[in-house]
């Protein structure tokens, strides 16, 4: 048990809160704040010793004192890294990799001589900081190595067994990886050398998408906010706890051999929001975003679907983390054992082999359906699809919070009875609720007004009728 210098509940210069100790070593320890976030506490005496060799510069640490002892201090954010170099997991992605790289050369042209394989990684200040402990000193190039691998001392001139370890890692961002640490020799370039074809102008584009996805991540970072879905309290907190949490706290998560989040079904009604929320839910996450559904993958002709869908997986392993949105899931995952063609066979199969692959590369699969008893069960069953989640129809105090936001943005009285409106639309379908709140909006603006109020409301009500009631007052356009 690690035994934290400051107590739990200390408050830190910033008012975070110190929760517990991660890691720690002679004069240092790293602690987990109550909002989740790092720090570095680090005793006087190294402190110095790192602003005397000019391994860090006066102004990045905050001094404090507790008791008898000063203490430097360096806060960071939520997702940048921080963490013994040793003890850190493989990175996720190329610009996690070429970050690392950049802070082990920005560190190695200040300091050529001390060991950096117990370092501690600070992303946030581009440097690698040693601890200057009494282990026997370990070459650069396992370093770089063991940390790309996750641990295992292989040096990074031991070109085919590295390439077997980092599978989803291509042999021209690996290269890349390698040079941004200063490890430039020719036999290293050489060694690394792409061989899928990609033109020099198609490589920049991939790099430029990694450095664009890089920048996306430490923003959103420092955007803490939950996500919310209006009016579905249970399904945001669903997300919050199972997908946002678990990406976010990844590290913390590892320790509980807990990875990256896992496959989702939602499944209900027609119209109940199943695929607003995945929208919103992308939206927030800020991923790239694949679609597999009937316009992007269906072909007559034989393999082709399964090739399609294949490619498909594959581009989102290669710009990870992303999210796979499987739209009406059950047009190509239905039971096999219900006579299904020998080409709906091998789509299903295909399905079952690419789904538990791309999430340890951090593909985030969100499947949608209104047929989920017609899916084949070796889909549904955990491994794959741990959460199958259903949509129901909206309970009234949910349809209250979705006209509370359908409302918001618009010009409106102040006097709507909202309670009473939500009773009357309860367990209906979300699109009737929208459906009321445009079709209010609508009867204003006709009547030459310029806010919406209960009685244009009340009238959009009134002719939004169940699209199951058995009603013969709907609109009928035509010859008799």
């Amino acid at each position: 048990m690690i035994v934290p210098w400051l107590p739990v509940g200390f408050r830190l210069l910033d008012g975070r809160t110190l929760r517990f100790t991660l890691f720690e070593g002679e004069g240092w320890q790293i602690i987990e704040t109550v909002e989740r976030s790092r720090a570095l506490i680090v005793l006087d005496s190294l402190g110095h010793r790192w602003l005397s060799t000019g391994i860090i510069e006066a102004g990045q640490f905050q001094c404090f004192e507790y008791g008898s002892q000063q203490f430097h201090l360096i806060l960071d954010v939520q997702r940048s890294a921080l963490c013994p170099v040793n003890l850190s997991k493989s990175p996720d992605s190329k610009a996690e990799a070429l970050a690392f790289a950049q802070a082990f050369k920005a560190t190695r042209n200040i300091d050529a001589s001390s060991s950096l394989h117990d370092a501690l990684y600070v992303e946030k200040l581009c440097r690698l900081l040693p601890v200057y402990s009494s282990e026997a000193f370990i070459a650069d190039d396992v370093v770089l190595g063991q940390w790309l691998t996750g641990g295992m001392r292989i040096s990074i001139r031991a070109t085919d067994q590295l390439k077997q370890v980092l599978t989803w890692l291509s042999s021209n961002h690996l290269a890349d990886v390698i040079g941004s640490a200063g490890f430039n020799s020719t036999a290293s370039q050489n060694a690394f050398k792409p061989n899928n074809g990609e033109s020099d102008e198609e490589q920049w584009r991939i790099e430029k998408q990694c450095e664009e996805r890089s920048i996306k991540a430490a923003q959103r970072a420092n955007n803490i906010a939950p996500f919310e879905l209006a009016g579905r309290p249970n399904l945001s907190t669903f997300f919050n706890e199972h997908i946002i949490d678990i990406f976010r706290n990844s590290e913390q998560y590892a320790m509980m051999r807990i990875g990256f989040p896992a496959s989702v079904v939602l499944h209900g009604p027609p119209g109940c929001g199943k695929t607003y929320a995945a929208e919103r839910l992308v939206e927030y996450l800020d991923w790239p975003c694949f679609q597999i559904d009937a316009s992007s993958v269906a072909s007559p002709y034989v393999h082709d679907t399964r090739k399609k869908i294949a490619e498909i997986f594959d581009k989102a392993i290669e710009q990870a983390p992303a999210v796979i949105v499987i739209d009406e899931m059950d047009a190509f995952l239905a039971d096999r054992r219900g006579g299904s063609d020998q080409h709906r066979v091998e789509e299903v199969a295909e399905f079952l082999r690419r789904i538990p692959q791309v999430q340890s590369h951090q593909v985030l699969i969100l499947g949608m359906t209104n047929r989920i008893d017609i899916i084949d069960p070796a889909i549904l069953r955990r491994g794959r699809f741990d959460h199958i989640i259903k949509v129901d129809y909206a309970s009234e105090s949910e349809v209250q919070a979705l006209l509370e936001n359908l409302l918001s943005e618009l010009p409106k009285d102040d006097d709507l009875d909202l309670v009473a409106l939500a009773s009357a639309m309860a367990y209906r379908p979300l699109s009737d609720i929208s459906f009321m709140v445009r079709e209010g909006a609508r009867l204003a603006v006709r009547s030459g007004k310029s806010r919406v109020s209960q009685e244009y409301l009340q009238a959009a009500l009134d002719a939004t009728t169940s699209r199951s009631d058995k009603d013969d007052s709907q609109y009928r356009i035509g010859f008799i």
